[in-house]
């Protein structure tokens, strides 16, 4: 459901129709405010038809051009009063110039306005024939009106005039015998228009022609001259589809009369200008269900884009004014709503028509312009007009022909201008005066001797007179004569002052008409710039908005990822808590079960140091008896904490094992992470480098290089492994290593039996008693190599394996 100010139904006539949309906006246009009236709706809905009518019942815009020629009909000024310039304003000029302007405008050859008295073409003589004479009540008869009307049409969003004399069809061309085209070379093609800004920020559409007509046949006949050449086509939805937005524009020029109540007022501030624009929209249409091609489709394409522009003004209207923001509304985007953006920020009224098809087929169509056309009435931009005061006498004009009328009357009954002849008469009695009067002529004797001669008399005084009036006359013709001359010969030479002057003047004009074009050139460019940049920073506003969009779902995915990983590392958290509780738990029963296995071991240690000491401490001179394992198991020993040291046992000297590589300067390359092993064999290499990070410095004194590296073996000891190798000269002036051979350094306990090593110098006394017994193992299990009680432990031995 939607909400409208009022539904006409189908059957509605179009007086009805003008009475309630149309009349209003006619009103405000006479009081000098402006109005637009536009028909918005799906294609083949009717607008046109509503607009134009038909034969016998004219539609909205022959009612509104018959409303005002009733109104303001006795009141109209004659042609050329009122003036149009090329800058939408208008100039008032007297009865004298516009009689000129007439007479120049009648001798020239181009074709005349069409005039009211002319036949009446009869393709829309039934149109304009309404017979309902209605008219503007309260209209100022004190103003003096003239009206004048243009016709464009904006075509895929460039801008023609309709009434101008070039022709306005596509190029037909002709065909010759050979069956090719030819060109018509005397054809001009019609030039779009531009649309500019006058002084007070209104649009207008620049060299558009516009006719002053003074009834209402003339201005339909100029309309229906520019209805010829709008472009239509026929599609599969309408036969006659109009394929441009077609603008007939009405101004009302209206100025006051002056004090006398006879002339115009000649200021030009107290003109007053307005405009009622009535619109014939293209209806929005589908391509898929007109089955559009080629130039009907492109024409499609701008139609829809036209009415999507103004249908997104609308919006961002809408949203300022509710909610009270400041977007800038894109009314650049479109030659239509470029052209009425003074109505849209409160220059007028604006009505608008919808009209609906009520076809199924035209159902979502028509769903989404009522919904258009509901949102336009929430949006309200109306502004008041001040109109200039004259402070002029109200009803000069009657009063002026009340005088006349008067002033006729009594000279009628007066019998003719008697004024006039009074003045004649009295001039040519004071030239009789000047002669002598004429004695009495009556001769009442024969014998009369005095008349004769005194009549006589005064003739030859009047002879005399006569002749001195003419001598005097001829001076005063001659002095005439002279002055005569005197002033041709300085009308001449004023002549040829004003033509040098008026030749200056034309090459100055000439000079201003070419800076002028120039300058026209110059804004053209400008504005086709300005349209660029239009269009770029659109494109520009559209990336900025695909941008923040993309930002913000970005954001949001941050934000989704922010509270995925808190949630993650609480999660984790509890994890990390619960398997360190876990593995602490395992900590403490592997430690405990480990300090019950390294007591054992402590145990058994203290056992065989215990043995071991017994072994020291007993006399040599008995002999000694071979201990049984079975024996010493049977009997229990006490276990002791820690083995007490022996007391004085000789300490053992360290003895090095000499490299088989001696003789060469080495690089002893020891990393700091090795342990010291204490043990007795330890490689030892004269005249080395002992570095803990090899260098190429170290290196280029030395011919060898020695890595020590250091490795747990598999039974849990500490393998040292020696990597040898040789170092030469590379090109690049470095140095190189290439590795040789390898020694590995070994530490096991004593698991097998081992034979004792003799000392150096042997006691030939104590020989004998130790032949009877050498094998250590017999006695103990542990052999010692090295001082009791030492940080390694005991039962350590260094072997070196060359590789």
């Amino acid at each position: 459901q939607y909400s409208f100010k009022e539904v006409f139904g189908t059957l509605v006539v179009q007086k009805k129709l003008f009475d309630v949309v149309a009349k209003p906006l006619v009103e405000d246009l006479i009081r000098g405010k402006n109005g637009l009236l536009f028909t918005y709706g799906v294609t083949g809905s009717g607008k046109t038809h509503t607009m134009t009518g038909s034969p016998g019942d004219g539609g909205l815009l022959p009612r509104c051009l018959d409303m005002i020629f009733n109104s303001i009909g006795p009141f109209q000024a004659k042609r050329f009063v009122f003036k149009l310039d090329d800058k939408n304003g208008v100039d008032v000029q007297c009865e004298v110039d516009a009689l000129l302007e007439r007479q120049k405008r009648d001798a020239m050859p181009v074709p005349k306005t069409p005039s009211g008295k002319r036949q009446i073409d009869p393709e829309f003589a039934d149109m304009i024939n309404v017979q309902d004479h209605c008219k503007v009540e309260e209209v100022d008869e004190d103003n003096v009106y003239s009206v004048f009307v243009s016709y464009i049409e904006i075509y895929n969003n460039y801008i023609y005039d309709l009434l101008e004399e070039t022709p306005f069809d596509a190029i037909k061309p002709k065909w010759n015998n050979c069956n090719t085209p030819v060109r018509n070379g005397d054809f001009i093609p019609p030039q779009s228009k531009i649309l500019r800004e006058d002084q007070n920020h209104n649009m207008y559409v620049t060299g558009c022609t516009e006719v002053e007509v003074k009834s209402t046949e003339e201005a339909f006949e100029v309309f229906w001259r520019g209805q010829k050449k709008r472009r239509i086509a026929n599609t599969q939805l309408n036969r006659e589809s109009s394929r441009s937005h077609s603008v007939f524009i009405i101004k009302l020029a209206q100025a006051p009369l002056d004090a006398d109540g006879d002339n115009v007022l000649q200021e030009k501030e107290q003109i007053t200008l307005s405009q009622l624009s009535l619109v014939d929209l293209a209806g929005s249409e589908r391509t898929n269900r007109t089955k559009a091609e080629g130039n009907r489709l492109r024409e499609a394409g701008n139609i829809n884009q036209s009415l999507m522009t103004l249908r997104t003004c609308i919006e961002v209207l809408r949203e300022n004014q509710m909610y009270g923001t400041n977007k800038m509304v894109p009314y650049r985007d479109s030659k239509l709503t470029h052209l009425f953006k003074n109505y849209f920020d409160g220059e007028g009224k604006v009505r608008m028509i919808v009209c609906v098809n009520p076809k199924a087929e035209d159902y979502e169509e028509s769903l989404q312009v009522m919904r258009f056309a509901e949102m336009t009435q929430e949006v309200e931009v109306a502004r008041p007009v001040d109109r200039p005061l004259c402070g002029l006498t109200p009803g000069r004009r009657f009063r002026n022909q009340a005088f006349r009328e008067e002033l006729s009357r009594k000279l009628e009954m007066r019998g003719g201008p008697i004024n006039g002849e009074r003045e004649e008469q009295s001039v040519s009695e004071m030239f009789l005066q000047n002669f002598p009067p004429l004695p009495s002529c009556e001769l009442l004797d024969v014998n009369d001797d005095q008349t004769l001669p005194k009549l006589i008399e005064v003739l030859e005084k009047r002879h005399k007179l006569r002749q001195m009036l003419s001598e005097e006359f001829a001076k005063n013709v001659l002095a005439f004569k002279t002055m005569l001359q005197e002033f041709d010969s300085s009308v001449v030479s004023k002549e040829n002052y004003i033509q040098g002057k008026l030749s200056e003047k034309e090459k100055t004009i000439t000079g201003q008409k070419m800076e002028l074009e120039r300058l026209e050139k110059k804004i053209k460019t400008l504005e086709y710039k300005i349209e660029i940049l239009e269009k770029t920073a659109t494109i520009y506003e559209e990336d900025k908005r695909n941008l923040q969009q993309e930002l913000e779902s970005k954001s949001q995915k941050l934000q989704r990822q922010a509270s995925d990983k808190r949630r993650l590392e609480a999660r984790l958290q509890g994890m990390v808590a619960e398997t360190t509780m876990k593995w602490e738990k395992e900590c403490v029963s592997t430690v405990s079960i480990r300090n019950l296995e390294m007591q054992n071991k402590l145990w058994v240690k203290d056992e065989k140091l215990k043995q071991l000491k017994a072994i020291v401490t007993e006399p040599k001179n008995e002999k000694p008896e071979r201990p049984s394992r079975e024996r010493d198991r049977e009997k229990p020993v006490q276990r002791s904490v820690s083995p007490s040291p022996v007391p004085n046992a000789p300490p053992v000297r360290l003895r090095h094992r000499r490299s088989r590589s001696a003789g060469e300067r080495w690089v002893d390359h020891k990393p700091p992470s090795n342990l010291p092993t204490e043990t007795v064999m330890q490689p030892h290499v004269p005249h080395a480098i002992t570095v803990a990070a090899a260098s190429e410095k170290a290196l280029a004194k030395c011919d060898k290089y020695m890595l020590t590296h250091q490795e747990l073996a598999s039974d849990g000891e500490i393998e040292t492994k020696l990597i040898k190798g040789d170092v030469f000269k590379t090109r690049g002036g470095g140095q190189a290593v290439q590795f040789t051979e390898i020694e590995t350094l070994k530490q096991e306990s004593p698991t097998g039996r081992k034979r004792r090593s003799s000392p150096s110098n042997p006691d030939p006394a104590e020989d004998a008693a130790e032949s009877e017994w050498t094998d250590v193992e017999t006695r103990c299990s542990v052999a010692v190599e090295m001082r009791a009680g030492s940080a390694l432990g005991p039962g350590y031995q260094h072997h070196a394996q060359p590789k």
